[in-house]
């Protein structure tokens, strides 16, 4: 849960200076004035700070302003063996100097910033936008349609799942928690690479839906087949002649079209004899007669209206 209370200045400052004295170690302690020397030479940087200045910084005597952490920051980043990104580093700390005057919400990304930057923890450990994303997931307060997740048991209840986004948008905004509700809907959640337990999709769904499509277009092309005797020979027609075929999809044509055996089966097959060939012929007849089919609708609708099939050569008007 998101806590409510905010941490004292005291603490989010010894965050800050621990993150300082971990940078100024792996820049090899250089000393104030090196540092200062440095930041004098650079017109790139925000801040112009004396050696003093350097110093209360990095042993966290008082809290220095923004410019001058971003400054000292990029410094050290780029003095560090091997080198750090300056801009990574600066980003870091931004929400550590933020968190002493805003408390746990200073933390947190602003929504513009969840929206350029992603919920961060590239380096394994977890962000507050992490926690939140994931508390945020309704997947972990109740069971989606199946056609849309796997069935799982809910990790809260829905009014626990309730008050943890009460909570955030009083902390953090309304924006932030709609844009990281909608990046989650959106697939990228914690676990997203691996499908849980997090995650929206079933391992075997997309295995099913690939055998209903298949299904489904051979019945269409059976359906054609009954009325147009000619559809076959048109499809391989169109299909040699269509541009859009890319060079490893033209291989694999004519790897299948050089078994002979494979192509008698296909070139006399009908509906009369769809059952009786190889499934090997009837997806060499699908390739030639669909051109592209996709999913259009939810997984409980009728196959016409969840697949849309791109033919090879256009059904008739109906007249």
């Amino acid at each position: 849960m998101i806590a409510s209370s905010s941490p004292q200045p005291s603490s989010a400052h010894g965050e800050l200076v621990d993150a300082f004295q971990e940078l100024h170690r792996a820049a090899g302690r250089l000393s104030p004035r090196k540092v200062s020397a440095l930041i004098k030479d650079r017109d790139d940087l925000p801040g112009k700070i004396s050696h003093e200045g350097v110093r209360t910084a990095l042993q966290g005597l008082r809290v220095p302003r923004w410019e001058n952490v971003h400054t000292i920051v990029a410094v050290l980043a780029e003095r560090c063996s091997p080198p750090r990104d300056p801009v990574a580093e600066v980003a870091r700390f931004l929400p550590l100097w933020r968190a002493i005057g805003e408390g746990e919400s200073g933390a947190m990304k602003s929504a513009r910033e969840l929206d350029l930057g992603g919920w961060g923890g590239e380096d394994g450990q977890w962000t507050a936008e992490l926690v939140a994303g994931t508390l945020l997931n309704p997947y972990n307060a109740i069971q989606i349609h199946p056609s849309l997740a796997t069935p799982h048991e809910p990790l809260m209840s829905e009014d626990d799942w309730v008050r943890v986004g009460v909570r955030l948008i009083e902390e953090s905004g309304a924006e932030f928690a709609l844009r990281a509700l909608l990046r989650v809907l959106k697939g990228d959640y914690v676990g997203a690479e691996s499908g849980a337990p997090f995650g929206y999709e079933n391992p075997g769904f997309e295995t099913t839906e690939a055998f209903e499509v298949f299904r489904y277009g051979c019945q269409e092309i059976l359906r054609r087949l009954r009325s147009e005797p000619n559809l076959l020979q048109d499809s391989i027609r169109a299909m040699r002649a269509d541009v859009t075929m890319s060079r490893d999809e033209r291989a694999e044509m004519l790897r299948a079209e050089s078994d002979m055996g494979l192509m008698r089966e296909v070139m006399t097959v009908t509906p009369d004899t769809w059952n009786d060939v190889s499934e090997e012929a009837h997806h060499m007849v699908f390739g030639y007669l669909i051109q592209n089919i996709r999913t259009v609708g939810r997984a409980d609708l009728p196959p016409a209206e969840r697949f849309r099939i791109t033919w090879r050569v256009p059904e008739p008007r109906a007249e």
